[in-house]
């Protein structure tokens, strides 16, 4: 039994808890990370590497909401649902039917960009501090637009985005053939937003992340079962672990809510299952990320493989895997580069989903000692090391350089 104490506990060894860990670290703070698996793994390891400064839009819109029964029952839709699951989901769902109306969305979209604002250039500093920067690729990211009726339909999205701050051009199908000789001819064309920065291997930068965050910060590895709130903090305790802390913070992702509820927050989130399939090649089909949106998916042109990682199926924490999920992506994969043979390997992981598609950043409503930064949903890795700078300035009584309210838990 490991019986200690610590100023901060962070649970969770994600990329939010290990940025959140660096950044109170750098300030000469006593951390403590405690995870039941290996650091850096999970969504982590398996996202689509893009630092999307420009994934301003939620989940839930008036167009989702308007298809939303048939996106949810047809197995091959991008936003999918598994229906044993169903009976659990029905809350949280009728939550993101209305955070879908017209008026939230825009309001969630609004919360979100202001969160995103300066993601890369976060991002490219974090990565400078840890001597990682080589992993960073700034030549943007693509939305790729089959038809031109696709194309054209696309036009009132990207002014609702500029009008949020964010640089996109949409270009045509000559020029994306200029930019990326290898993908197919499209009809279209594509958006492409110039500043979004992409890892190349995710799971290289955070381990390099992690290896920085250790050499001054504890880990624990071991599951975090109970919070119990005291008088001076708040005990930690799990499978051989009793632990002290004057604050803890919640980075768990996907596993949080349990969490979250014993701290005093009872929260909506569920969870998102992601998927990538991978195909080791040593030259790349393409230099820049790029999601055909018909299809839901990212082509990701990382270190020594191509990844296509996407989709969404809200499902929970215990089933298995869909092979038909995985069969899509692969089938999606063959319909842009018809000689990819079998995948080299298959993932499957958890994201932390909010109905309303905002993260819960702030304290419990019980109480300062305990700090929530979770439900990033598909943008975990984009809002790392801004989660944190916000996390750190609570930690340090200073106020945060962003309003909290969109992201408070006191908001449900």
């Amino acid at each position: 039994m490991l019986e200690s104490s610590a100023d901060t506990v962070i649970l969770g060894a994600g990329v939010i808890g290990l940025a959140i860990a660096e950044a109170l670290t750098a300030e000469g703070r006593e951390v403590v990370v405690v995870d039941p698996a290996q650091p850096g793994m999970g969504a982590s390891y398996g996202n689509a590497g893009t630092i999307a400064d420009y994934a301003v839009m939620p989940v839930g819109s008036p167009d989702v909401l308007r298809n939303l029964p048939s996106l949810l029952f047809d197995k091959n839709s991008p936003l999918a649902i598994r229906r044993a699951a169903l009976p659990a989901l029905l809350p949280w769902l009728a939550r993101f039917a209305r955070q879908s109306l017209p008026g939230p969305a825009k309001r969630n979209a609004a919360a979100i960009a202001a969160l995103l604002a300066d993601a890369c250039p976060s991002w490219q500093a974090l990565a400078d501090r840890i001597g990682a920067a080589a992993i960073l690729q700034n030549k943007g990211c693509l939305y790729l637009y089959e038809t031109e009726a696709a194309f054209n339909a696309a036009e009132a999205d990207m002014a609702f985005r500029r009008g949020l701050g964010i640089s996109v051009e949409l270009i045509s199908p000559e020029t994306l053939a200029a930019m990326e000789p290898g993908l197919p001819a499209v009809e279209g064309g594509a958006a492409f937003f110039p500043q979004a920065v992409f890892l190349n291997d995710p799971g290289a930068m955070v381990q390099a992340l992690a290896k920085h965050v250790f050499a001054r910060a504890g880990f624990v590895q071991t599951e975090a079962q109970v919070l119990t709130r005291q008088f001076d903090g708040v005990i930690v305790e799990g499978p051989g672990l009793r632990l002290h802390a004057r604050r803890v913070i919640i980075a768990a992702g996907a596993h949080s809510k349990r969490l979250a509820l014993q701290a005093g927050d009872r929260l909506p989130l569920d969870t998102e299952r992601g998927y990538h399939v991978e195909w080791d090649m040593a030259a790349p089909r393409l230099s820049r990320p790029a999601c055909p949106t018909a299809r839901g998916f990212y082509l990701c042109p990382m270190q020594g493989r191509l990844r296509v990682a996407g989709t969404v199926e809200l499902g929970g924490l215990t089933a298995p895997a869909s092979p038909h999920r995985i069969a899509k992506l692969v089938e999606g994969a063959r319909a842009v580069f018809p000689d990819l043979g079998a995948p080299d390997r298959e993932w499957m992981g958890f994201r932390p989903s909010m109905p309303d598609s905002v993260p819960v950043i702030g304290p419990s409503r019980a109480g300062a000692e305990v700090i929530h930064a979770f439900g990033h949903g598909h943008i975990g890795l984009t809002l790392a090391p801004i989660t944190a700078r916000l996390v750190a300035a609570l930690v340090a009584g200073r106020a945060p350089d962003l309003d909290l309210r969109p992201y408070l838990p006191s908001r449900f």
